[in-house]
């Protein structure tokens, strides 16, 4: 009855299937091929099953000196487009026996403290997002396996980069208004210094400057409601020519500059025509329905789990950027429409 009562052991697996422990360790650890027989091997998994062994996990990432847990730092979780980082990337880990450590930056951005006493001896290797790289040197997560999110390949910390095709994002809302006649715009520009944002910017100037008589103003804007809405109104109670159309560099901005249209007794998108960029759930509870473009951030996630144990195995990751989409909804118009 005692015995019943005891967690079996890789010595009762080895007994049971007439081997050396070493063998169970081999065939448990799917290191056998070449090494054990393949008869003996299934006899091993059979004891183990009927035995109900399992692996002290923790032991054996001690003697392996893994811990099989990657942190992922990220800005503070003002919106939902990180929580979706956060989903798809513990998705990925957990398929591979790996867990995932959340840890936003307390500010937003800049330096963070570190959560552990050694980042180093509880990580195995760190994901990214290049909104939150300074807090990287103060959990000394860039002398570990790192993947950088959203971060410029040419200058990354990391070993490998993961990206949306923002600039595509950014063109094809460009095209969008400009199709649709509108030439002269305001850009509500996110005021955090990355590089997320930064080719946002040189994007939408880029691709504005294509079509003759456009006009371009920029408003820099911290990522909240009020500060989006305090940034509108000053811009747009600026003298000179007053713009047809406002491209947010998120949907929160866009949802301050909905408020700022308002108490000036403008109207989206008949006055002044509105886009977005994430495509958050606040996109359809603002009214006009905010044309904006989707991000895919669990596959954002996904991808960038992908990466860091492609890393962390010793091989290439694949590249690419994440596809982006365009989504029409009611806040564009033409300019002037009825």
């Amino acid at each position: 009855m005692a015995r019943a009562s005891t967690r079996p052991t890789s010595r009762d697996v080895a007994q049971a299937a007439g081997v050396s422990q070493a063998a169970v360790s081999l065939v448990l650890g799917d290191k056998w091929r070449g090494r054990v027989s393949e008869t003996t091997a299934r006899r091993v998994r059979q004891a183990a099953h009927d035995l109900g062994y399992r692996p002290n996990l923790a032991a054996r990432n001690l003697r392996l000196g893994r811990t099989r847990t990657v942190l992922l730092v990220v800005p503070a979780l003002t919106t939902e487009f990180f929580a979706g980082v956060y989903t798809g990337a513990a998705r990925v880990a957990a398929e591979h026996g790996f867990g995932v450590v959340l840890y936003p930056s307390p500010e937003g951005v800049g330096p963070a403290r570190n959560p552990f006493a050694s980042a180093q001896a509880a990580l195995d290797g760190v994901l990214a997002s290049s909104m939150a790289a300074d807090a990287l040197t103060a959990i000394r997560g860039d002398q570990l396996p790192l993947v950088m999110l959203d971060s410029d390949p040419a200058g990354s910390l990391g070993a490998a980069t993961v990206n949306l095709d923002i600039t595509d994002g950014v063109r094809q809302i460009a095209d969008h208004l400009l199709g649709l006649g509108h030439r002269h715009f305001l850009h509500l520009a996110a005021d955090i210094p990355s590089w997320t944002f930064e080719i946002r910017a040189r994007e939408l100037a880029t691709r504005l400057a294509t079509a003759p008589g456009t006009t371009l103003r920029t408003a820099p804007a911290p990522i909240s409601i009020d500060g989006a809405l305090t940034a509108a109104a000053t811009a747009l109670r600026t003298p000179g020519r007053r713009p047809t159309a406002i491209v947010c560099d998120d949907d929160k901005l866009a949802a301050g500059a909905y408020k700022a249209l308002r108490r000036l007794g403008l109207r989206v998108p008949d006055d002044i025509s509105v886009t977005g960029l994430d495509d958050l759930t606040l996109a359809t509870a603002l009214d006009p329905e905010l044309t904006t473009v989707r991000l895919d951030s669990e596959l954002f996630g996904e991808r960038g789990m992908q990466a860091l144990l492609a890393v962390l195995e010793g091989r290439t990751p694949d590249g690419g950027d994440i596809p982006v989409e365009l989504v029409v909804r009611a806040s564009t118009a033409p300019p002037g429409a009825p």
